[in-house]
């Protein structure tokens, strides 16, 4: 990725809805330029366009971080299940006192704690949760800052 390629996803980043004739203004070369980069970038798996959501406009009110520990040999498994549960919107295999950390997203607190039992609670090999409950997201970021 070179400095051109980073402009493009920086100005991506603050409007993903950016057309190309307006990144290719931004940046300074052709438009044609910017539909390749975009298309490299992509093919190449360094960038994703997507929508994001705000979950409190959705009716989602409550985000927490949710630790979990989990069995040495089971932490793969557990991470696999977890993914497939539509309230975690991201699942990340860590070091230190967590194996695996999960964002979940759910409409209330009651939700929230059917989620850790219910679904968490049943993984193979989860040991222990310890549960932060978001109290508000100032900076809501998606992906690395280039």
């Amino acid at each position: 990725m070179d400095e051109l390629d980073r402009k493009i996803v920086a100005m991506l980043q603050a409007d993903g809805r950016a057309s190309n004739a307006k990144i290719a203004r931004g940046v300074g070369v052709s438009e044609g330029t910017i539909r390749r980069r975009l298309k490299r970038l992509m093919q190449e798996g360094l960038i994703t366009v997507t929508a994001v959501v705000e979950p409190d406009k959705l009716g989602f009110q409550t985000e927490a971080l949710i630790g979990v520990q989990v069995e040495p040999n089971k932490v793969d498994i557990a991470a696999s299940e977890i993914v497939k549960f539509h309230e975690a919107s991201q699942v990340s295999l860590a070091t230190g006192a967590f194996d695996i950390f999960v964002w979940a997203t759910v409409k209330s607190s009651e939700e929230l704690g059917t989620f850790l039992k219910a679904k968490i609670g049943s993984v193979p090999g989860v040991r222990r949760t310890e549960t932060f409950v978001i109290l508000a997201t100032p900076k809501r970021g998606y992906g690395v800052s280039i």
